[in-house]
């Protein structure tokens, strides 16, 4: 995997994978950016919340449940102090779809947080206390 990073102006950055994707991360007025962009910090914490998406999704359309929504919310808190590294992390899902199981559902969160999610699972190894739930709601 590979990825470039070009300093734009301020604390602003573009940021392109390597497969051709772009991005803008910028800082906040205080150290030189104009707020027009992710924080580098926001696109980890993004970063989780997909990878473990993928994941959930994946393993409930195996599973041949008829999944129709999957939101994660994470909230993350990081240390006060320099750096400012994260101290803990809670997804929280909401799945939502046709007939349910909510067992097939727990293993397919538990499963991405214990062995697929590369993301979560290298934060937990660096440290970061890693949080997981769900909640079920019913398709519209």
């Amino acid at each position: 995997m590979k990825a470039t990073v070009k300093w734009v102006d301020g604390a602003m950055f573009i940021g392109e994978s390597g497969t051709g994707h772009a991005v803008v991360m910028d800082g906040p007025e205080e150290i030189g950016g104009r707020n027009m962009g992710f924080r580098p910090m926001e696109m980890l914490v993004l970063g989780v919340g997909a990878c473990s998406s993928v994941d959930v999704v994946s393993i409930l359309k195996k599973g041949r449940q008829q999944v129709t929504r999957c939101e994660a919310r994470v909230e993350a808190t990081r240390v006060d102090a320099v750096p400012a590294l994260f101290e803990t992390m809670h997804l929280h899902f909401i799945i939502g779809g046709k007939d349910l199981d909510p067992a097939k559902v727990k293993r397919a969160v538990d499963l991405s947080a214990e062995k697929y999610c590369s993301a979560s699972i290298m934060l937990q190894k660096a440290g970061v206390r890693m949080t997981h739930d769900f909640e079920i709601v019913p398709e519209l």
